[in-house]
Parts: C-alpha cells; sequence; structure tokens
C-alpha cells in the first residue's frame, strides 16, 4: 500500500469524510513529524556501537580492507550506495566504492545463501570514478553512479555479465537512480547547490543503451505541479546539463533516491528535505524538512540515502549528523530507527533490504577511524513490519 492510500484507508476507518482529489492531497500532505517509533525506544549499544529498538540485532558482514568471512575476496574502501537482489534461494547485497578510478573506484558484491550465511564476495565494476549512490532495476542490474561532473552511469550485473557504461543517461554528477516500471523511466538525482532531478526515458524498456534524458520543472515553492523537458545535449557540453533548459527546479544537493507505488523519493543534503514526487497527478511536495519540525529538535539531519520497506516505511540515512538511520512511516511520522556510537566522522550509506524484507543491510563509510579505509558493512535482523 502507497503512503496515500494508506493515508487515506487510515482517514476514513475513523469515520472522516470523502474528500476527492486535490482535496485529498491538500488534507494529508504535510511534511514529517517528530513520533515514537513504531519499534519503540532505543536499547543501550551492543558489542558493534549501534543502538537499535528491542528485538533487532547487527553483526558486521565487512570490513574495508579486510578479507570478507566467509571469502577470500578482500572489500573495498568508502563503501556507499548498495542493493540486493535476489540469488536463487539466496540474495547478493551490492556496495559501491566512493574511491578515485586510480584508489579502488567501482562495485563490489556480498553472496548469501538461505539461512544468511555469507558464500562469496567478488568485484563487477573496477575503474570507475567516485560511485557514489546508484538504483536497482526491474531486470536485476545494478546502476552505479559516479559523482564528479563528469559522471556517467554505469550498468553493473550482480547476477553475471560484464558492466557497460550508459552515456544516453547523462554527463553530470550523478548521485542516485530509482526505477519506475509504470512509466518505464529511470529517475536520477544530481549532487550539486544548484542541481536538477531528471528521468532517462529508454527507447526500449530494459534497454538502457539509448533514450531520451529529460529535467523536471517547475516553480521556486515547496510545493505545486511540474512538467518535463527534454535535455537537449545529455553529454552536458559544453553546457552542464542543469543549465540547458529554462524554468528548471534546483535542488540543493540531490541524494537518495526511492521509487514505489506511483511516488518517488529523493533527499537533498543542502537543505535536509526529503522530497516527495507524486506522479500519477504531477505534483510535488515536501515529505520533511529540518526547518518544520513542530516541536522539535528535528531527528534527521545530514540527509542522505534513502531506501524503503515493503510495509512503505521509508529509511533515511544521515550523512552526519548524529549518524542515525530514521524513519518516516506511510501517516508522515519520524523517529529514530538506530544509532551507531563512536563513528562521528563517518556517514551510514547503502541502506537496502534482502528481497524477504527481514534483514536490512548499510554502511559506515569511514568506520571508527574516520578513514575511508575504515569502512564497516552491517546487516540487522528483527522484526521488521512487512
Amino acid at each position: 500500500m502507497d503512503r496515500r492510500t494508506f493515508m487515506r484507508a487510515s482517514a476514513l476507518a475513523a469515520g472522516t469524510t470523502a474528500f476527492s482529489g486535490s482535496l485529498w492531497q491538500s488534507a494529508l500532505a504535510a511534511p514529517a513529524q517528530n513520533a515514537t517509533g513504531p519499534y519503540g525506544a532505543l536499547q543501550a549499544a551492543d558489542a558493534n556501537g549501534i543502538q537499535l529498538p528491542a528485538g533487532f540485532t547487527s553483526r558486521v558482514i565487512a570490513r574495508s580492507g579486510q578479507v570478507v568471512p566467509g571469502t577470500s575476496y578482500t572489500w573495498h574502501s568508502a563503501p556507499d550506495g548498495g542493493a540486493c537482489f535476489a540469488d536463487g534461494t539466496g540474495w547478493i547485497y551490492v556496495s559501491n566504492a566512493e574511491m578515485s578510478a586510480g584508489s579502488g573506484g567501482g562495485v563490489s558484491m556480498i553472496k548469501f545463501n538461505s539461512s544468511g550465511s555469507v558464500t562469496g564476495a567478488s568485484r563487477i565494476l573496477s575503474g570507475t570514478n567516485r560511485n557514489c549512490a546508484g538504483g536497482k532495476t526491474p531486470w536485476n542490474t545494478w546502476l552505479s553512479c559516479e559523482e564528479v561532473d563528469s559522471g556517467r552511469v554505469w550498468e553493473t550485473y550482480p547476477l553475471g555479465g560484464t558492466a557497460v557504461v550508459r552515456p544516453a543517461m547523462g554527463v553530470f554528477n550523478h548521485e542516485a537512480a530509482a526505477a519506475d516500471p509504470v512509466r518505464k523511466v529511470i529517475y536520477l538525482t544530481e549532487d550539486k547547490t544548484d542541481g536538477c532531478f531528471y528521468r532517462f526515458v529508454p527507447t526500449t524498456w530494459g534497454d538502457l543503451s539509448s533514450g531520451t534524458l529529460q529535467v523536471l520543472k517547475a516553480g521556486t515553492a515547496t510545493s505545486g505541479s511540474f512538467t518535463w523537458a527534454t535535455v537537449p545535449d545529455p553529454d552536458g557540453s559544453p553546457t552542464v546539463t542543469r543549465n540547458q533548459v529554462s524554468g528548471v527546479k534546483r535542488f540543493n544537493g540531490g541524494e537518495g533516491c526511492h521509487y514505489a507505488s506511483d511516488t518517488v523519493w529523493f533527499t537533498t543534503k543542502g537543505d535536509n528535505r526529503v522530497w516527495q514526487i507524486n506522479l500519477a497527478n504531477n505534483t510535488y511536495e515536501l515529505a520533511y524538512d529540518d526547518n518544520l519540525v513542530n516541536p522539535g529538535p528535528a531527528p534527521l539531519t545530514g540527509v542522505d540515502n534513502i531506501t524503503g520497506s515493503t510495509f512503505g516505511d521509508l529509511y533515511v540515512a544521515e550523512d552526519g549528523g548524529n549518524m542515525e538511520i530514521c524513519m518516516i512511516t506511510p501517516d508522515d511520522k519520524i523517529s529514530v530507527f538506530l544509532r551507531i556510537n563512536g563513528q562521528s566522522a563517518s556517514e551510514i550509506a547503502g541502506p537496502a533490504f534482502n528481497p524477504a524484507g527481514n534483514r536490512l543491510y548499510f554502511s559506515s563509510q569511514r568506520g571508527t577511524t574516520g578513514s575511508s579505509s575504515g569502512g564497516i558493512t552491517y546487516e540487522l535482523t528483527g522484526p521488521f513490519r512487512v
């Protein structure tokens, strides 16, 4: 159930008079506010320094520069964006390496069997530049995005195959991607203070070798309607993609991106916001703004990577802040889900659920050392809502 459907059903169940169309939007659209989380208060830090709700446990599955336990593969530095893929009776977790091309940039993966034991690990992309976030496709590839001005999207193949660059998706400071199988497009964020929000329309769905890059156009307000316009020159030379179309909507440091049920959410780190794009009616609004939490203090700062559960909860990771992953529930309530202690010089990246939705993976990019060589990748298990 998508978030708006959830809210509508809840209101009707309570006896609220039914609204229609835009009245529902105006009645229910509001940035998330503080609330007690669905899993209750955080407990004392565990042996890994992580505070979790009761019933949840953590384990370290990989450390940068060390062999992944159960394999012969050395885990990469600066683990960043990630995703999970079904693999027979088990699954795979992929993780970007936000390193320069000459220092280990690319993508690695860890394989798990049906019981969650690690059975293998390997590289699936090498020699690329500052692979930050990305996105999973419905055909089980991982889009790894380069966070540099000349950045491109690389399509990688966790289930087998050779990675290939997708220049038709634009050359710019890429951050994250999210696939929309209904409209058959890929949404893309741009990590610049005056960045844009894009979508790529492939010529053929499932083949990203050719297509049309478009950019979102809207006013300067934090809510309203929007349209899409074609970017004339996706290679961004001599004019960068974000400056080729007039009337584009500017976003302050685009980060994570997540699609579900006719809605795409993305984050902007420059202003600590989560944006909600309502694709069924071509409107946008704020799902979270740290300046609009009342009463405060705002729990989520350093807004970065984002993912969603099958239940409809959003999980938003912090780059800095209090090193927390926060939850935004379908009824627009926000709470702290976990907190990592003793790693204030790091950031949380790559949150992703396994296919069953009962294990959450994420990384602390610089771990306890504050260096890219100190990255730690974790797994959480517990009574997740599914």
